[in-house]
């Protein structure tokens, strides 16, 4: 079945840097688009970055552009998300998502703490 894991959230200071993987499983990687979406406490949940699945062209939410860094490795079935100047308004779950047809894969997600 189809599987989203994430890693690599944690806590950091405002104006530091972490670097989120999602390892996929079950479908074939390099077909699909990835997505990066978050969520905070008590806010809706909003595209942060896109990738195709080539990863020849990419998109990113205005809040994070310059910042952030979407990126993929077909050979490791990985999409990574690399995140400058952190700012406390970052913070948030971060989860993996991509879609084929009419079905949806979310991953777990994993927190970003960004302390002022």
């Amino acid at each position: 079945q189809v599987q989203l894991v994430e890693s690599g959230g944690g806590l950091v200071q405002a104006g530091g840097s972490l670097r989120l993987s999602c390892a996929a499983s079950g479908f074939t990687f390099s077909s699909y688009a990835l997505n990066w979406y978050r969520q905070a406490r008590g806010k809706e949940r909003e595209l942060v970055a896109g990738i195709t699945s080539a990863g020849s062209s990419t998109n990113y939410a205005d809040s994070v552009k310059g910042r952030f860094t979407i990126s993929r490795d077909n050979a490791k079935n990985t999409v990574y998300l690399q995140m400058n100047s952190l700012k406390p308004e970052d913070t948030a779950v971060y989860y993996c998502y991509t879609k084929n047809g009419r079905l949806r894969y979310w991953g777990q997600g994993t927190q970003v703490t960004v302390s002022s």
